[in-house]
């Protein structure tokens, strides 16, 4: 069974209004014949008379007073819908879908959510904080629109960016003595190392370069203490727990407060990171704008500084 469409009814609540098909062709700038063929058609789709046709106008039968307020109704829905998706495109409204890894926000994310929401008020932020595999995967599901993620990162169905921003891992220690030189990986296999990403251990980039130095190298690694969040090592190296490895903008804060020292590892381990979307998936503006303002912040931030500065500068 065929169904109405929106302009029938539109067309009928404004005859409805008007009492006269000539009145309301007029409002709609169209013919009366093409605006009285709408209405036959709509009568025939409901198998009911609307109308009763006098010499001087209309009269709404039991079945068109029946019909009147949920005709209004649902032009009136149909025009919020259109409302919304305006707002949305315009940014007025809308929410921001992302991920991105769980230290994040010690360096970029408060910034990013302040200057944003500060600039779009009426768009809601969902930003949710995963380890980059994790996030890849939200995103290629379609639970997220867009995604911050460490690199390499498993690419199926995704589109990935170029490399948004560089950081560097360093060594960390409560001994001055371990951070004189830089560190090489047969010196690390002999230090008490306490690594993070516990649960990701097989996926995280660092731990895989490690390995491969490791293997190439013909020594083993093997952590005293495996916890999930860098910031967690950092606090378990100051306690004098161990030492540890941390990407320098995630520590650098917590390493200058807990009085640690730090030293490059040789070869120097730097960490690529890009924006990914789903290739089959479609970006919101907001999400989108999210986007452009985090790659505008990051580009400053790596401006600002792009090497780690020694112990003595800090």
């Amino acid at each position: 069974m065929p169904l109405p469409t929106i302009r029938q009814l539109e067309y009928f609540v404004t005859a409805a209004r008007l009492r006269t098909f000539a009145a309301a062709a007029e409002a709609h700038h169209i013919a009366q014949p093409s605006l009285s063929e709408q209405i036959a058609a709509l009568e025939r789709t409901l198998e009911v008379a609307l109308f009763t046709r006098t010499a001087r106008k209309l009269i709404l039968t039991d079945a068109g007073q029946d019909l009147l307020p949920l005709a209004e109704r649902a032009i009136a829905d149909v025009v919020s819908m259109a409302e919304t998706s305006r707002r949305v495109r315009s940014l007025e409204e809308g929410t921001v879908s992302f991920g991105t890894f769980s230290s994040a926000h010690l360096y970029l994310l408060t910034e990013l959510i302040q200057e944003f929401r500060a600039q779009h008020p009426g768009v809601r932020i969902r930003v949710t904080g995963l380890n980059s595999s994790e996030v890849a995967d939200a995103v290629r599901e379609g639970n997220l629109e867009a995604g911050l993620v460490q690199l390499p990162i498993d690419s199926r169905e995704l589109v990935v960016t170029q490399s948004v921003f560089v950081d560097q891992v360093v060594y960390v220690s409560r001994r001055e003595e371990h951070t004189r030189e830089p560190v090489e990986i047969t010196t690390l296999a002999q230090r008490p190392l306490i690594l993070s990403e516990s649960r990701w251990s097989h996926d995280d980039p660092l731990r895989v370069s490690l390995l491969e130095r490791a293997q190439s190298a013909g020594v083993t690694l093997d952590p005293i203490v495996e916890v999930e969040f860098q910031t967690h090592a950092l606090e378990l190296a100051a306690k004098g727990v161990g030492d540890s490895l941390v990407s320098f903008h995630v520590g650098r804060s917590l390493i200058a407060e807990h009085g640690l020292f730090w030293a490059p590892l040789e070869p120097p381990v730097t960490e690529h990171y890009a924006f990914i979307t789903r290739r089959a998936g479609a970006v919101s503006p907001a999400t989108a704008e999210f986007m452009r303002l985090a790659r505008r912040i990051l580009a400053r931030l790596q401006m600002a500084r792009t090497r780690p500065p020694g112990p003595a500068s800090d």
